[in-house]
């Protein structure tokens, strides 16, 4: 558990509330703390931008971080994104360009305030992760350096959207519905007097940004854009655009990791990464720990790039990661045992391929003998109820997140087990799976789990990848598949570090479906595997533990906002299996807890449930609905937004219906519904 720290070398002056122009007429609300004395002694700035509302989505842990930057000479502002929280305008998607002009203009505004010294930087997580990096790319002649947290450098192949090129059915409804909840709050009526008249504006405007995801199916400009692997504007060479300092952060439980070792392959500025064993959150609180001391080490960052001290962060390793133990699978860490590892470059020449082929349901380090007995391929007829244990794509660090014993999806697929390995070994990279197989229909995927199985026979997930096999040749033009034609394809799974110990064995576990994570083909789908074999990131065995900067075993932030708790948080998974229909129906229902910020009476509430039902051989009976309750007021003033999104699909189309509701008190004062069919495009 971090340290809560109220001493800091700087007294701090807050500003709850300021309006930042845009050269449109446009305001953006901020939030900003800041030396008390840094309108006579300019100090630099650091920037965190994000759509989730400053006064209520991210104000309680705003509060633990941006007064720690500030208490270290900092100006620390947070700023709610144009069509967000108090600001002006409308929201229309992500990642637009018009998001990335208004913060060119933000940062110049910052730098020309009397408290900066001019020299800005970035911060932020998930989606100010992603801007950080777009915005880096722009080229402000203000920002120095980022640290980008659990982002991504490809909007195409690691989103909430499209994995693989299959449609991550678990996620895409689930995130486009948060948005549209969180895009229909109302502002505050302490900062906006005209807030009824931008609430209605932006519930009647705001589209639900699921119909323009659905809309792009492939790896087309819409994705490029914003993706700052491609070639850029200012330089014709993947990753050349950014030329400032970038400091990428994971976690192995997180759904975003994959970017790290990319950008760091991939960038020519100065870099680092690091990669801990945590979900989607901020490394000095997330779980499964352990948690480090991550706000120091983002001070050393900015110091070092913001300030010009040598603080010795830039001579130390490239790449900073955590070697997770073996562990018994469960749906919930509160700690993942392992070490920390460190490579001084990366692609790292430490790391060789293992190649371990698939034959005869093992895993074996020749391929098969001339003189073995002639045996037909095997074949697996895709079961819609596999991928029942997979956890949830991105995982908070909240009990039932994480995948448990995968026994009863390794009994759904065709599976490979190495020998038992008669010493440790230990990955880290991105494993990858080369198969030659046949389908019987022209659309299919293939879903590849790669596990730890122990002598007791416990199956723990390790990585997985998907590939959409339409998809083999090009992201960008996928084609239909021959029926009973043999392909090469190769599925990239997840980056990873994992120590596999003496006695276990490796599995890998091959299924047409994956569902939630996978939309389904549009029929069922028999698969026949004629060859293949499993790439392995080895590492060889290092038990010395790497030396890290001492503050990393001593988390700390600052004090939290004050809150009073009137409904206590919970949540509940759960899986029903109707054996007389094959219904197999998933709810996964949060209740965020209902509080009270004490410093400004605002009250807030926010339940999601989600529900992904399909039955056995019917893949067209494929559904997910998502449904948000939002409640946020103050004493009289209180608002409800309801929202409640569907998506089904038939062999041709994609089906959405999306409704919105909103009270003031009990009283229902707007209600509007979108409905729209989108082709399936080789999905």
């Amino acid at each position: 558990m971090a340290a809560i720290r109220s001493s800091f070398p700087h007294p701090i002056t807050e500003i709850e509330n300021t309006f930042i122009p845009l050269a449109d007429g446009a305001r953006l609300a901020a939030r900003m703390w800041m030396p008390a004395d840094a309108d006579s002694n300019p100090v630099p700035a650091i920037l965190e931008y994000l759509p989730y509302r400053k006064d209520d989505g991210t104000a309680y842990r705003d509060s633990i971080r941006h007064p720690y930057f500030a208490g270290h000479g900092y100006a620390s502002i947070r700023v709610d994104m144009r069509g967000s929280g108090d600001s002006d305008g409308i929201l229309y998607d992500e990642y637009l360009k018009q998001e990335q002009d208004d913060a060119l203009e933000v940062l110049k505004w910052i730098a020309a305030q009397k408290w900066c010294t001019g020299r800005v930087g970035i911060i932020g997580i998930s989606w100010g992760g992603f801007n950080g990096l777009q915005i880096a790319a722009r080229r402000p002649p203000e920002l120095k350096a980022i640290i980008t947290l659990c982002s991504t450098d490809d909007r195409y192949a690691d989103d909430v959207h499209y994995m693989g090129g299959c449609l991550l059915a678990s996620e895409m409804l689930e995130w486009a519905s948060v948005m549209l909840a969180c895009n229909a709050q109302p502002p505050d009526p302490r900062f906006r007097s005209d807030w009824r008249e931008v609430w209605f504006e932006r519930m009647e405007k705001t589209p639900p940004y699921i119909k323009a995801w659905l809309a792009h199916q492939r790896r087309d400009e819409f994705w490029k854009h914003g993706s700052v692997c491609e070639e850029g504007r200012f330089v014709n060479r993947p990753y050349a655009d950014i030329e400032c300092a970038v400091y990428a952060v994971g976690g192995w439980q997180d759904g975003y990791t994959n970017a790290v070792p990319r950008l760091l392959a991939g960038l020519s500025c100065p870099r680092k990464g690091l990669i801990g064993p945590w979900s989607h959150g901020y490394p000095e609180v997330a779980l499964p720990g352990p948690q480090i001391g991550f706000q120091q080490e983002c001070v050393r960052w900015w110091d070092h790039w913001l300030k010009g001290i040598d603080t010795g962060i830039m001579d130390e390793p490239m790449l900073t990661a955590w070697m997770q133990d073996s562990a018994p699978a469960r749906s919930f860490y509160d700690h993942r045992p392992g070490r920390w590892v460190a490579e001084s470059i990366w692609p790292s020449p430490n790391i060789s391929p293992q190649i371990l082929h698939l034959v005869d349901h093992r895993l074996s380090p020749t391929t098969q003998p001339p003189n073995h007995p002639t045996t037909q391929p095997p074949t697996i007829l895709g079961s819609q109820h596999c991928g029942l244990t997979s956890g949830i794509w991105c995982p908070y660090g909240k009990p039932g997140d994480t995948p448990r014993d995968q026994r009863p999806d390794d009994g759904l697929s065709l599976t490979f087990d190495s020998d038992p390995v008669d010493s440790t070994q230990e990955i880290l990279g991105f494993p990858e799976v080369t198969l030659a197989l046949s389908s019987d229909k022209p659309n299919a995927l293939i879903a590849a789990r790669l596990c730890d199985v122990a002598p007791t026979g416990e199956s723990l997930l390790v990585s997985w990848g998907m590939l959409n096999l339409t998809h083999r040749e090009s992201r960008e033009h996928p084609t239909p598949l021959e029926p009973g034609k043999p392909y090469t394809v190769a599925v990239q799974l997840n980056v990873i570090a994992h120590s596999l110990p003496a006695g276990h064995c490796w599995r890998i576990a091959l299924s047409p479906t994956y569902w939630p994570h996978a939309w389904p083909s549009p029929e069922p789908v028999t698969l026949t595997l004629h060859s293949g074999h499993l790439t392995l990131p080895l590492r060889p065995l290092d038990h010395s533990t790497t030396r890290l900067p001492d503050h990393w075993a001593k988390p700390e932030h600052a004090p939290p906002l004050a809150i009073e708790t009137l409904a206590a948080k919970n949540r509940e998974r759960t899986v029903h299996l109707d054996n007389v229909t094959g219904k197999l129906t998933t709810v996964d229902k949060s209740e965020r807890g209902y509080i009270r910020f004490l410093d400004s009476s605002l009250e807030n509430d926010y339940t999601t449930v989600d529900t992904f039902s399909i039955v056995e051989g019917q893949p067209l009976s494929a559904a997910a609905q998502s449904d948000r309750t939002i409640r946020i007021g103050r004493g009289e003033w209180q608002t409800r937004i309801e929202t409640s999104s569907v998506m089904t699909s038939d062999a041709a189309n994609f089906h959405v219906t999306n409704i919105l509701q909103a009270y003031e008190g009990e009283v229902r004062v707007f209600a509007k519904t979108w409905h729209f069919s989108v082709p399936r495009d080789h999905v």
